[in-house]
């Protein structure tokens, strides 16, 4: 089955308001920008994000968040994103934060059917007990909290109860791609792309490069086409930076 589609605008044409996205990446690396760009073209909104971080300030997820277009997000790391902040303080966003092994094997979880698992992680703390704010009134008051986990004793070793996470839509960037959607990630760039695109009942992959199936070896495909819906080409693209950091020159250096 081919499943190449035109552009990533038609990929994206039937996300509806209210989606639930699945987004992979980390930083900026391995994210589906052409995606994302199509989806702020598109128009869609209410969405909620699933993904390690929301992108950063004009970057990523974070030019949905500008545009207003994303009101709920689960995710690990917020530090990079003032936008993201100023909207959870003043209640225009809701925010899960959930650890970041956690959210990768939610979302493995969910691609895989298993409805929840128990681990050692967050035990003792407020990811178990509740109490994590998830969303603010305009005046900074908080509204909502996390609820309390099961915590449950094995081996004598105490395990909190985390469901799986799945969406209406993933959206993956891969290096390579063939037509029937099996996919090769470059590296690093894989991090939560895999899982990401395993989570979504209809998963979409912008790809910078096309091959034939066949060409790729089966032991080199990191995501099986049976998880993607829908390939695009985009091309390649440079590396953007998320913080860039140059070391002083010492006096003489060449």
């Amino acid at each position: 089955m081919d499943k190449v589609i035109a552009s990533a605008q038609e990929a994206v044409a039937d996300i509806a308001d209210g989606a639930v996205l699945a987004v992979g990446g980390f930083g900026l690396c391995g994210v589906p920008i052409a995606l994302i760009d199509a989806i702020l073209e598109q128009g869609a909104r209410n969405l909620t994000s699933i993904s390690n971080n929301c992108g950063v300030d004009d970057q990523a997820l974070g030019v949905l968040l500008y545009a207003g277009r994303i009101s709920r997000t689960i995710s690990s790391f917020v530090g990079g994103n003032k936008e993201l902040a100023r909207l959870y303080l003043t209640g225009e966003l809701d925010v899960e934060l959930t650890p970041q092994g956690t959210l990768a094997e939610r979302l493995r979880a969910g691609g895989a059917g298993i409805p929840a698992f128990y681990t050692p992680t967050g035990v003792g703390t407020m990811v178990a007990e509740g109490g994590i704010p998830i969303r603010y009134d305009a005046d900074g008051n908080v509204v909502k909290t996390s609820e309390p986990k099961e915590v449950r004793v094995f081996d004598g070793q105490q395990y909190v109860l985390e469901t799986a996470l799945t969406a209406d839509f993933g959206l993956v960037r891969a290096a390579v791609g063939d037509r029937h959607g099996n996919l090769v990630f470059h590296e690093s760039a894989g991090n939560f792309n895999a899982p990401a695109g395993m989570a979504g009942r209809v998963t979409i992959a912008e790809v910078e490069e096309l091959v034939e199936p066949g060409e790729i070896r089966p032991e080199h495909v990191h995501l099986p086409g049976v998880f993607v819906d829908r390939v695009v080409v985009v091309g390649t693209e440079g590396k953007k930076i998320e913080k860039r950091t140059n070391r002083p020159r010492t006096e003489g250096a060449a």
